[in-house]
């Protein structure tokens, strides 16, 4: 199971920390990210990080936002800073393990106001 946390409201230009732990221990875990969806718009990928520290992002927030992951802790973070408007939506983690098995968080709402 995940558990996902950090979201919130703030203001345009402000930042938010949002992390995800799994229950599952690091070892098996191969790639872990960050998906979000606006109300009327389809999930989609923010940004993960593989096993090996590889990273992936969406171009519209290449520059703002900062996903890492704490393998002590089976955490994934994503750090958000200059947040737009445009980035209201329900954030989710999702965990992809070495098994096959993929699991999804419950999201975390972040609203951003203008």
């Amino acid at each position: 199971q995940l558990q996902a946390s950090g979201g919130g409201l703030v203001q345009a230009g402000g930042s938010l920390r949002l992390s995800c732990a799994a229950s599952r221990r690091i070892f098996s875990i191969n790639r872990m990210g960050w998906y979000r969806q606006a109300p009327g718009n389809e999930r989609e990928l923010v940004a993960d990080i593989t096993s090996g520290s590889n990273t992936t992002y969406a171009d519209s927030v290449k520059g703002r936002f900062t996903i890492s992951r704490d393998n002590a802790k089976n955490t994934v973070y994503l750090q958000t800073n200059n947040l737009k408007p445009e980035d209201t939506a329900v954030y989710y983690c999702k965990v992809d393990y070495w098994d096959g098995f993929k699991s999804w968080g419950r999201g975390t709402l972040v609203t951003v106001s203008s």
